[in-house]
């Protein structure tokens, strides 16, 4: 199951957001473990080009891993943000897993892909509940936490291990992992953030600015995802 702090599950474009009361707990901030469930709100710092090429790459990367389980017992959820792809769920063996990593990575628009799949049986019915409301708590807690971007944030839980995606500055990502580590039942957060400079920021929104003002026809989604692509594609800091 996947939503994410921007408007789709995976081809459904519904702006979604629950706005629950995060409880209190204690969890570990690392980098690792497993994932599948995924939350994003309603604007972000992706241009409209990049928001509309990670739908592209999540359709196309669900066929390509359909494709990997057909016949098979197992799920492969996909995620993408700015190009980094992260795959969560569970398949039958190392094979598939190295499958859907193949066949996703040659997806277009495809930067990187994040291979969180789990080798076994498929997750129970109940985790994958739990994860969808912790997804959720997670979601309302960054909306009310101070100075984090919620907006540009994207939340993938599995097993109680929630992967943060988004364009943030180091503090913004910090200020974000120490809140969802709070979450109880939250049992690891995983940080794969693109990050950025505050100064690039403000750069960027008065691009965009001048670029609305005298956008044409011609204008295309690569263009706009080269303009304000100038970080790297997946790190995972501990």
């Amino acid at each position: 199951m996947s939503f994410t702090l921007f408007p789709h599950r995976h081809a459904v474009a519904a702006l979604a957001l629950a706005g629950l009361t995060a409880l209190s707990g204690c969890a570990a901030v690392v980098v690792g473990g497993t994932a599948a469930t995924t939350a994003v709100v309603a604007t972000d710092r992706r241009t409209t080009g990049e928001q509309v090429e990670d739908k592209a790459i999540i359709l196309k990367a669900g066929s390509e891993t359909r494709q990997v389980l057909e016949g098979k017992q197992g799920r492969i959820n996909v995620e993408s943000y700015g190009g980094q792809v992260l795959l969560t769920g569970d398949v039958p063996t190392e094979q598939e897993k190295q499958q859907a990593n193949d066949r996703v990575s040659r997806v277009e628009k495809v930067k990187s892909v994040v291979n969180r799949l789990r080798v076994g049986a498929p997750t129970e019915l109940s985790v994958r509940s739990n994860d969808s409301w912790l997804s959720t708590k997670v979601m309302s807690t960054l909306v009310n936490t101070k100075d984090v971007p919620s907006r540009t944030i994207s939340v993938t839980t599995e097993r109680g291990v929630v992967y943060l995606q988004g364009r943030v500055t180091q503090d913004e990502g910090q200020r974000a992992a120490k809140a969802v580590a709070g979450i109880q039942g939250v049992n690891e957060v995983v940080k794969l953030f693109h990050y950025v400079s505050p100064e690039s920021l403000i750069e960027r929104r008065e691009a965009a600015a001048v670029k609305e003002g005298s956008s044409t026809p011609s204008s295309s989604p690569e263009q706009s995802a080269t303009t304000l692509d100038d970080g790297p594609q997946a790190i995972p800091v501990q």
